[in-house]
């Protein structure tokens, strides 16, 4: 993981947009979020995407493992925050976001109160195989009851190219999320035209999906 570290500091994002992912805004209302609610945006980077939960009234919650990131998204959104030890992680605070700094498998469900929805647009993809097992256990169990989540996964022959992002197959969300979540795809879009990197690695498709999940019922 502190490959992400490096990628930031040599300035290698090439995931990071300097816009709102248009897929959030079409299928936002999936997250059933009204003003004042919390999402948690899961290896956020700087991500604009968190500035439209933020216009929309909805507080932010986010892991980052690059302090780097952090900072910037506060520094270009000239958001004045504070910064506190908490445990293993390092959370940085501004009115409506908190943002923790350091290793996701360190977020405890005391850290994600009053949290509603997860937005997942460039964690699960950013992970390989055996990480990503590991990724959605852990976000099943500190997640409150009743979450909804807005998923975004990239599927194409993994053997053409090595990720990230890397291929996530609808199979592989009901393997990952199934006991967890019941699911619905949104959208599947073939992407390939507009992914330069992946035709000259001869690649020839690329399914771009959107979910909506719904968390089941926990017992206890």
């Amino acid at each position: 993981m502190t490959d992400w570290i490096k990628r930031w500091e040599v300035g290698e994002t090439g995931w990071h947009r300097d816009q709102t992912n248009t897929t959030l805004v079409d299928f936002f209302d999936c997250l059933s979020l009204t003003s004042g609610d919390r999402v948690f945006v899961p290896l956020c980077g700087k991500t604009l995407d968190m500035v439209f939960f933020l216009s929309q009234g909805i507080e932010v919650v986010g892991v980052e493992l690059s302090a780097l990131a952090i900072e910037a998204f506060f520094q270009e959104q000239q958001l004045d925050y504070q910064r506190q030890q908490q445990g293993a992680l390092t959370v940085y605070q501004a009115p409506g976001i908190s943002l923790y700094c350091g290793d996701y498998f360190d977020l405890e469900a005391q850290h994600l109160q009053g949290v509603s929805a997860v937005y997942d647009r460039a964690a699960l993809v950013a992970l390989p195989g055996d990480v990503r097992a590991k990724y959605a256990a852990h976000l099943c169990s500190i997640i409150p009851k009743a979450s909804r989540m807005l998923l975004l996964t990239w599927d194409y022959p993994q053997a053409q190219i090595d990720g990230p992002p890397f291929a996530v197959s609808e199979a592989e969300v009901a393997r990952l999320y199934g006991s967890c979540f019941t699911y619905q795809q949104l959208q599947c879009v073939e992407a390939i035209d507009n992914e330069p990197k992946f035709q000259h690695a001869g690649v020839e498709t690329i399914k771009k999906a959107t979910y909506c999940l719904h968390m089941r019922e926990k017992n206890g």
